[in-house]
């Protein structure tokens, strides 16, 4: 099969051919049809995540059927649908894991980070942690909702029943989460890079109520805000935007370091934290959220050869939704 491969962090992937993978006895072998590229991908090589497993092929928004199975796999069938995400595996014992917060788990392992992922013609998944794809979107549009989607509508699920919320950063988890959002209700005020006026448009176009620069202030005082862009300088600016009580969460794994700010900030049962992966109830919980929604999700498409160029429009802010590579 043909993958991109990363063989060096820091360095270009690179085309091979290598041969097809084969399923363990609990995972099932995938016919991969699009991945997504993800920010995740970027930090992986640009260093900002250590030590993955070299080498790599990268991707962990993968849409796909089932080729094969491994001998004891039992919940899947050759033929079926497929998607699989971050998550790979986990211990299944730990306190972690026995709570259904297996996205805690100090043994998991990551796709496309510590186990190969979807920048490939084929990939291998654990049964356990495939999500079954319904038929609403095709494999290019269904593969940003399985990262980008998934680790978004958690970060909802961890700001509770806050109405006014803040959107720091509008790039692919963003501009699906916005549309999960407003359908619940709630009303979305967008911030982006200052004088970005394009990605401001775009958020208005998908109902946001409010749209600026990251400098700014709302309108009104918000209840809550999601940070998505990697930038720790960002919590303050989400600490002055909200009311009392109100809680920052932040939706990446990877940011820059947050400066110093005044204890008054925080003062007044304001909170802030981070989304940590996903549990697979969060996978089937999202995708049974959706059906009622028709969703626009926008995608930049790519051939699996220009993986590199994906990677660097996402490294440099160009890409106005969400970058999916087409395989075949």
């Amino acid at each position: 099969m043909q993958a991109m491969v990363l063989e060096k962090v820091g360095e270009p992937l690179i085309l091979k051919e290598i041969p097809i993978p084969s399923p363990q006895p609990h995972e099932v072998l995938i016919k991969v049809h699009a991945c997504g590229v993800c920010r995740t991908d970027v930090h992986i090589v640009d260093g900002e995540l250590p030590s993955p497993q070299l080498p790599l092929i990268l991707g962990h928004q993968i849409v796909g059927d089932i080729y094969c199975l491994g001998t004891k796999v039992k919940k899947h069938k050759v033929g079926e649908r497929a998607g699989v995400p971050w998550l790979g595996k986990s211990c299944h014992v730990c306190q972690y894991c026995q709570s259904d917060r297996e996205n805690l788990c100090d043994e998991a392992i990551y796709t496309g980070y510590q186990q190969n992922g979807g920048y490939a013609q084929f990939c291998t998944a654990h049964e356990d942690f495939i999500l079954k794809l319904s038929h609403d979107y095709d494999d290019l549009h269904t593969a940003p909702l399985l990262c980008a989607g998934l680790i978004g509508y958690r970060a909802l699920k961890l700001i509770g029943n806050a109405q006014h919320i803040g959107f720091y950063g509008f790039g692919s988890s963003a501009h699906i989460l916005i549309q999960v959002a407003k359908e619940q209700g709630r009303k979305i005020y967008v911030f982006t890079r200052p004088g970005d006026h394009q990605t401001q448009s775009f958020a208005c176009h998908l109902g946001a109520d409010w749209a600026g620069g990251s400098e700014q202030l709302p309108p009104e005082s918000l209840d809550a805000a999601i940070i998505f862009a990697p930038l720790g300088a960002l919590y303050i600016k989400a600490l002055q935007a909200i009311k009392k009580g109100g809680k920052v969460i932040s939706a990446g794994i990877h940011m820059s370091d947050i400066p110093s700010f005044p204890y008054a900030l925080l003062w007044g049962e304001r909170s802030i934290s981070s989304v940590a992966n996903l549990t697979r109830q969060d996978g089937i919980d999202f995708i049974d959220a959706i059906k009622s929604i028709k969703l626009q999700i926008a995608i930049k498409t790519y051939l699996l050869e220009d993986a590199n160029q994906a990677l660097t429009d996402i490294r440099n802010g160009n890409v106005c939704g969400s970058a999916v590579l087409k395989i075949e």
